[in-house]
């Protein structure tokens, strides 16, 4: 059965913070909060966590994984990023916005897209979210907790706590987050690409 930490959205509660990061480093998949959406994470290396979020989303191999990262630093260790890409990444990091990049070796061939070898990358402007990368030393493998056949993901961690409790190892509740999808950029030919808009605004991509 799930374990249910309240934390708090501007300042996580170390204590429960650092047993997050235990669950996590023994295999867990966790529910936990971002500026968008709550959404699903374990380790980026575990292959049976990820398996378990691929089970509980029903994804195929073309879905775009996404890689929440610290810093530029950790996105250029996973990821190639060129010169447009970075500066652009970095006059809009954190906020809500997810980078399809192509992956590096570094991201297993298993969570890269099929035919793209891309994956996604995102650093939220949430501090429950920011402080984990940052006391995890690596990306959170994460999905938005979107279920099959729904359209939105659910807003309050109680109902992921009574419909993932048998699923999943912990939900973190940082209170009610509605559901606004983040805006995708793509690259191409190094060039910036808007393939989503989302929450996060984007008027240098628009035609």
């Amino acid at each position: 059965m799930a374990q249910f930490f309240e934390i708090h959205s501007q300042n996580p509660q170390r204590r429960l913070i650092s047993q997050t990061i235990e669950i996590i480093r023994n295999g867990g998949v966790i529910a936990y909060p971002t500026d968008s959406s709550y959404a699903i994470a374990c380790r980026l290396d575990d292959k049976q966590a990820s398996d378990k979020i691929r089970r509980i989303r029903q994804l195929d191999e073309k879905h775009d994984f996404t890689l929440i990262c610290q810093d530029l630093a950790q996105i250029a260790t996973f990821s190639k990023i060129g010169n447009e890409a970075f500066r652009l990444i970095k006059s809009l990091t954190p906020g809500p916005y997810t980078f399809i990049l192509d992956a590096t070796k570094e991201v297993p061939r298993r969570l890269q897209h099929a035919k793209k070898k891309t994956i996604g990358i995102r650093i939220p402007d949430h501090a429950i979210a920011q402080v984990l990368v940052a006391e995890l030393g690596e990306p959170l493998l994460s999905a938005t907790l979107i279920f099959p056949g729904e359209t939105e993901s659910i807003a309050d961690p109680y109902d992921i706590r009574s419909r993932l409790e048998h699923e999943i190892d912990l939900v973190i509740d940082a209170g009610i987050i509605h559901y606004e999808p983040t805006t995708i950029i793509g690259f191409e030919n190094n060039s910036p690409i808007l393939l989503r808009q989302g929450k996060g605004p984007a008027p240098m991509l628009e035609n």
